[in-house]
């Protein structure tokens, strides 16, 4: 039974990978909406300005580095208490 559950859950994982692929894929009508470097990758109008181009730059970077910081707080804290949570989980 075991086995089947997993054979199961498998396939269902595969078939949701592959229908969100397919709907992530932009139609006919969306790649000549889109600029050249983003057809056939999103679908709706393409950017309006150069300003979204901006926005999603900004947007970017600011997860990398908030990425970036929350791996380095978690592998390097800064408190020397013993007694704090994240040394407690680190240390356990």
């Amino acid at each position: 039974m075991k086995k089947y559950r997993l054979y199961l859950k498998t396939l269902l994982t595969a078939i949701g990978i592959l229908g969100a692929y397919s709907s992530a894929i932009a139609c006919e009508a969306c790649k000549a909406q889109q600029p050249k470097f983003l057809q056939g990758v999103t679908h709706g109008a393409g950017p309006s300005s150069n300003w979204d181009y901006v926005i999603v730059t900004m947007v970017v970077i600011i997860t990398i580095y908030s990425f970036y910081a929350m791996v380095k707080c978690l592998a390097k804290p800064a408190e020397k208490n013993h007694e704090d949570i994240k040394s407690i989980i680190l240390n356990h």
